[in-house]
């Protein structure tokens, strides 16, 4: 495992915490995918949601990036700035597709980048920002979705801090009311039991896609709560993983 820090100098919205990835690729794979770990932007599950992916996506054949993202009290956009970078890094590194899957917060992070990307500046003075920050490919996972309705109060005050109650800026970090024509296919999957992040969530998120008619595969699970990572041991929730790995060689990862 190497550490890849996103800036070589000071980035955007600068605290004290220096964003960084650790970077996990396999020689000759095609694909990557960057790991978004939850925590209600307060921490990072950096284990169980984040390296143990790493290590089942090598295992799969795909290279695999885990973003240790900035949390509070940092400004509400430098997150999305760290997501955005580190698809730009990545894609910079040759692959022909690169996806981002996140977990509760992480996954608001994840689906807020795949509505706020852009083609990127071929005349940036920065090599990174000529790239393209749109992902291939959404990966959501019991996602807090939505900053508004059936939302996770400690992720929105995390984030937004003393704005928590500014609809304009809870309405731009619910990724739902935002989807673009070309957002990333999606895969998402959440459980009915999660009493954190209601199910809601990605059922909008869902509904968002369906709208825009942009294709997407969702598993809603009855058995299990929040943050359940790999759901080992969950009856029929545990099988999400190998779901995941059949939609993204359909998507031609």
């Amino acid at each position: 495992m190497q550490i890849e820090y996103l800036w070589n100098e000071k980035a955007p919205f600068q605290i004290d915490f220096r964003p960084f990835m650790e970077c996990n690729p396999i020689p000759g794979a095609k694909s990557a995918i960057i790991v978004c770990p939850g925590g209600g932007y307060e921490f990072k599950s950096t284990e169980h949601e984040g390296r143990e992916f790493c290590r089942f996506f090598n295992d799969a054949g795909y290279s695999a990036y885990q973003l240790d993202y900035r949390v509070f009290p940092c400004h509400r956009e430098a997150p999305l700035q760290d997501a955005l970078r580190a698809i730009r890094m990545v894609r910079a590194k040759g692959y022909e597709k690169v996806g981002i899957m996140g977990f509760s917060a992480g996954g608001n992070l994840a689906c807020c980048a795949a509505v706020y990307f852009d083609g990127g500046n071929p005349d940036a003075d920065d090599p990174v920002d000529r790239f393209s920050s749109r992902p291939d490919a959404l990966i959501s996972c019991y996602s807090v979705v939505s900053f508004q309705e059936y939302t996770h109060a400690g992720s929105v005050k995390a984030l937004l801090a003393g704005e928590a109650e500014n609809e304009e800026l809870q309405k731009r970090f619910s990724a739902q009311k935002n989807v673009k024509d070309d957002s990333p296919h999606a895969f998402i999957w959440h459980t009915s039991e999660d009493a954190a992040v209601p199910v809601e969530n990605s059922l909008l998120l869902a509904g968002a896609y369906s709208a825009k008619k942009i294709p997407f595969e969702m598993h809603i699970f009855p058995n299990g709560g929040h943050g359940l990572g790999m759901a080992q041991g969950v009856p029929g929730t545990e099988t999400w993983s190998e779901l995941l790995l059949d939609w993204l060689k359909r998507e031609a990862f």
